[in-house]
C-alpha cells in the first residue's frame, strides 16, 4: 500500500488548486488517508502562490498540519519570487532529480 502522496502542482488555476491540490492533500493528511503528503510546487503554481493571499495562508495551515511543500528553485530564481516561497515556508531547492525519483519509484505521482 502506498503510504505517501505524491502531488506535482503545475497549475496557476485558483479553482483547481483551492478546490483539488490543497483540498485533497490537506484532508488526506489530516483524515490519514495517506501517512504523508508532498507536494512539489513547480512553474506558475509557484507565481499562483506568491500573488494569492488566501492559498498562502491555507498552505501555512497545510504545513502546519505536517503536509510537506517543496518549490523549485531554479523556477523561482527564473521569476524572482524565492524569498516570497521562503516566506511561507515551503523548501526550496533545484528539483529535478527529486522529480525524477518520483518516477522511477514506481508510485503513482498526481499532476495537477
Amino acid at each position: 500500500m502506498q503510504k505517501e502522496a505524491k502531488i506535482l502542482w503545475t497549475t496557476n488555476n485558483k479553482e483547481t488548486a483551492m478546490n483539488m491540490v490543497l483540498l485533497y492533500a490537506h484532508n488526506a493528511k489530516i483524515h490519514g488517508w495517506m501517512k504523508e503528503v508532498s507536494i512539489l510546487v513547480w512553474g506558475a503554481s509557484q507565481k499562483l502562490i506568491i500573488q494569492d493571499k488566501e492559498i498562502q495562508e491555507k498552505i501555512k495551515v497545510m504545513i502546519d498540519d505536517g503536509v510537506k511543500f517543496t518549490a523549485c528553485l531554479k523556477c523561482a530564481e527564473n521569476m524572482e519570487i524565492a524569498e516570497g516561497l521562503e516566506a511561507c515556508h515551503i523548501d526550496l531547492f533545484y528539483t529535478g532529480e527529486l522529480l525524477s525519483n518520483w518516477i522511477k519509484s514506481g508510485e503513482t505521482v498526481i499532476s495537477v
